[in-house]
């Protein structure tokens, strides 16, 4: 299997997860995923932008090499927020139980693209 198949396949499967997994997960585990209890609209805010991130990606997965920079967006975007997620869920006590729910779901978009992702595309120069 080639490095752009691989990647295809990533792309595809954290849009489907982004696209149909996010909302559904704050609601199923509140304590992993679920940051302000009682806001509905800060849910539904989160999840509509990670469901639309989540089709621009499944959208990308037909020529990757063409969307490197959305691609790195999700990558770096989504370290940071896990990163703030992190630190945020260190310093409360009440909040822990999201380093083992978002934070490393988050982790775990990162790597996956970070690895699969060439740094430019195949015709680009070094």
């Amino acid at each position: 299997m080639t490095q752009e198949r691989r990647l295809r396949i990533a792309l595809i499967a954290v849009g489907i997860i982004f696209v149909a997994g996010v909302y559904p997960m704050i609601n199923l585990w509140h304590a992993g995923f679920r940051w302000h209890p009682g806001q509905p609209e800060y849910e539904q805010m989160i999840a509509v932008v990670y469901a639309t991130l989540g089709i621009f990606l499944i959208r990308a997965s037909r020529d990757p090499f063409g969307h490197l920079s959305l691609i790195w967006f999700t990558v770096w975007s989504s370290l940071a927020h896990a990163a703030v997620m992190a630190v945020h869920a260190a310093m409360d006590p009440n909040a822990w139980t999201h380093l083992i729910g978002d934070v490393p779901a988050l982790v775990i978009v990162v790597v996956v693209l970070a690895v699969l992702t060439p740094r430019r595309g195949p015709s680009q120069a070094p």
